[in-house]
């Protein structure tokens, strides 16, 4: 019974001294798609590496999903999107969200005074909502920017999008660009998935599934340019800024404040044409987004 208490004690000596004792449990989280799951890996494995103790729970659910289980203490820390603060924030002037700094601030402010949310620096992308168009029908009607597409569909040409419900139902999102572009689309031009993940919604455009032509995608998308789609410009600004940026409960930062400056560096890192890359990886190569979230931090010399 000595020998084992002493052993014990040896052990509990050489985590103290070793400045690695184990923190936590943390529950990481993310939403249904590739940026998703990267940006959640991440987070996972920079606090695996900086001696917490991590619940994976990336891949979670839809925004609305995941923002009902960080308020009810169900997760800790996700990463979400500035200009999701509009939607949040349905009593806030709109035009704050159509600029990168004044909607982190905002959101910010907020999201801490209302539902004791932290949140931390975030990644120097815009991972805005778009629509993605076949090139071979961009190039041969002439459509460049969301004007030409609202010309297009109410000239009679035809059109079918593949998006997510949330994206085809959320105020923000298609009724938005809809109504600033003067079109709309019928149920029967319509093919709807349950989650976010642009990866099936760009596929199905570039391969013509049931007759999609339209894609709903992101700013960041890395399938884009490999699946021949065009990005058609907002030239009204319809859509807010989204920049992603962990977030975390309140009581979760007060105990572990490092885990903002663990973070820090990681996202101020990711810039646009960084994530279009790593997210092709995911979608394009089929590569799993552990393993490409753990490669890139590597070579930034982001963990060890």
């Amino acid at each position: 019974m000595f020998i084992v208490k002493r052993l014990i004690l040896i052990g509990l000596l050489f985590i103290a001294f070793s400045g690695f004792a184990l923190k936590g449990p943390i529950t990481v989280a993310s939403k249904i798609d590739t940026e998703g799951a990267l940006l959640g890996q991440m987070i996972v494995i920079v606090l695996e590496k900086n001696g917490f103790e991590v619940v994976d729970k990336t891949e979670f659910g839809t925004t609305s999903v995941i923002r009902k289980a960080i308020t009810a203490g169900e997760i800790d820390i996700y990463p979400e999107y500035t200009g999701n603060g509009g939607f949040f924030f349905d009593d806030t002037d709109p035009t704050v969200w159509k600029n990168a700094k004044s909607g982190y601030e905002t959101v910010k402010t907020l999201d801490l005074e209302r539902n004791g949310l932290v949140w931390l620096t975030p990644a120097p992308a815009n991972n805005t909502w778009a629509l993605a168009i076949r090139k071979d029908i961009s190039d041969g009607e002439g459509i460049k920017t969301l004007e030409d597409l609202a010309n297009y569909v109410n000239g009679g040409g035809f059109i079918k999008l593949a998006a997510s419900e949330e994206f085809l139902t959320r105020a923000d999102a298609m009724p938005a660009f809809q109504e600033a572009y003067g079109f709309e689309l019928s149920n029967d031009q319509l093919l709807a998935f349950s989650g976010g993940n642009t990866a099936q919604t760009i596929r199905a455009a570039a391969q013509n599934i049931d007759g999609v032509n339209l894609a709903m995608a992101y700013g960041t998308d890395g399938a884009l340019s490999a699946l021949r789609l065009v990005v058609l410009e907002d030239t009204k600004g319809v859509q807010p800024v989204y920049e992603p940026a962990p977030i975390v409960r309140k009581k979760i930062f007060e105990m572990y404040p490092e885990i903002g400056e663990l973070l820090k560096p990681v996202f101020e890192s990711l810039d646009l044409e960084t994530l279009q890359s790593l997210n092709a990886s995911i979608a394009i190569e089929g590569l799993d987004a552990g393993d490409v979230a753990e490669q890139y931090l590597k070579s930034k010399s982001l963990i060890d």
